[in-house]
């Protein structure tokens, strides 16, 4: 998805799904990308989910997996970044209106779903970022929280080769140094 590869993901999904990614897993991973990739390069990609799950028989819509109301999103996703990000993140959404949007939409609705847990979205927020270049102060964060989290250095790294292929080379690079960057900060 990082990549726009939906010629790609129409072949990958339906191995995943052989090999016990759930759907859950697979509607989590999508929204998970909207606000990294924004739902424009997002919405072929639920096309062609929707078209295969429907082909393998699976009911649609799934079971809801949202955790929040209107009501308590901003609250809940202050605590969510606060939680991942540290303390430093008190406030950050009366910043500005982008930032109120991050932390009550990306991480008030989305990072509090259930059908995934905080290690996998981290991991799927960095595939995104690694994709995207030219993010590195948000892929720099989101590594020293991956780590943080126990998705250590040389799964990262591992992260990153299984992705070149997809990415290429200049943004592997580019992530690999992120990494190495993040896990030298966090040693300190």
């Amino acid at each position: 998805m990082g990549c726009q590869g939906v010629e790609e993901y129409k072949i990958m999904l339906p191995v995943a799904l052989g090999n016990g990614v759930n759907p859950v897993e697979v509607k989590e991973v999508l929204y998970q990308t909207i606000d990294y990739l924004g739902l424009g390069r997002v919405m072929p990609f639920f096309k062609v989910t929707n078209e295969i799950m429907t082909a393998r028989g699976i009911k649609l819509p799934l079971e809801s997996q949202t955790k929040t109301t209107m009501e308590n999103r901003l609250e809940e996703g202050e605590q969510t970044q606060i939680r991942l990000f540290g303390p430093q993140m008190k406030d950050f959404a009366k910043r500005g209106i982008i930032n109120k949007w991050l932390v009550d939409n990306c991480f008030g609705d989305y990072y509090t779903r259930s059908g995934l847990d905080d290690r996998d979205r981290e991991m799927i927020t960095f595939c995104y970022l690694a994709a995207q270049g030219s993010v590195e102060p948000q892929l720099l964060a989101h590594a020293k929280v991956n780590i943080g989290l126990g998705n250590d250095k040389e799964f990262l790294t591992k992260v990153v080769l299984q992705n070149e292929p997809f990415i290429g080379y200049p943004r592997s690079l580019n992530a690999i140094s992120i990494v190495n960057q993040a896990a030298k900060e966090l040693e300190k």
